[in-house]
């Protein structure tokens, strides 16, 4: 597989990681990982990698989304997450440097997976009328998962999203506390792959080298998000989400068949 596909494939990821940040299709980040997993495992780097690469890219989305939503939240919920998410953090990355790079794809490939029957089955999990009042009580085992999740595969929002999905909140409200959530996430995650080596010079070399599709990415959701429905978009991008997942768990040798 040559580098300039490897490149072109994992560029393609991150630039749904931007779109997601704009708030354009909910959900569409979590395609960003097991694609540049994918991408960069072609060229035989291992899952940690791309998780590593990630990572500051995504806390850079962060700061372009945190700006158009500014005070359009309910950080109240921040108290309720934030402790069992410092607690995922922790158990995530002791467990990463357990997992062998077949492993790690296989984690990745099933929360790929499972993202995708979340967003199918969602709206009839939360069809019950009436909103709750958040609490420690789920907030932080919800917490703990995202925490776990999201440092095998930046894919806390089914977790984040069932806390947040039955308070009801507007929907500005609700991206807006989203969008404050994940930031706080990342954020955590940083010294976490620092120290456990998932973040090196290398990663932040590769990242700074797509860091210019984040913000296109970000413009480009804005863009799309003012003139098309996302319905048939969403359903492409899940559709893709899951084949790629399927790639991760079945190993399916997808080098050989783009040759």
């Amino acid at each position: 597989m040559s580098e300039l596909t490897t490149i072109l494939i994992a560029g393609f990821g991150v630039l749904f990681l931007g779109l997601s940040k704009a708030g354009f299709g909910g959900g569409l980040g979590m395609l960003t990982t097991p694609i540049c997993v994918l991408a960069f495992g072609m060229i035989g780097k291992e899952p940690t990698f791309a998780i590593g690469t990630l990572l500051p890219l995504l806390c850079l989305g962060d700061a372009f989304s945190l700006y158009p939503y500014w005070g359009k939240w309910r950080l109240a919920n921040l108290k309720y997450l934030l402790p069992g998410v410092v607690l995922g953090v922790i158990v995530g990355v002791h467990l990463v440097g357990r997992f062998s790079p077949r492993q790690l794809n296989l984690a990745i490939g099933l929360l790929a997976v499972a993202f995708v029957l979340f967003q199918l089955a969602k709206e009839k999990i939360f069809a019950a009328e009436g909103a709750f009042a958040p609490s420690h009580t789920l907030g932080i085992p919800c917490g703990i998962g995202a925490g776990i999740t999201s440092t095998f595969a930046h894919g806390a929002g089914p977790l984040v999203a069932m806390f947040l999905i039955p308070q009801r909140m507007p929907k500005e409200i609700y991206v807006g506390t989203t969008v404050a959530v994940f930031a706080w996430v990342n954020w955590i995650k940083m010294p976490f792959f620092a120290w456990q080596g998932i973040i090196t010079r290398d990663t932040l070399l590769t990242g700074l080298g797509y860091s210019p599709l984040v913000p296109l990415g970000v413009w480009l959701g804005v863009w799309l998000n003012r003139r098309f429905s996302e319905t048939l978009f969403l359903r492409l991008v899940y559709a893709l989400t899951f084949l790629t997942g399927l790639q991760l768990i079945f190993d399916l040798n997808l080098a050989n068949l783009l040759r």
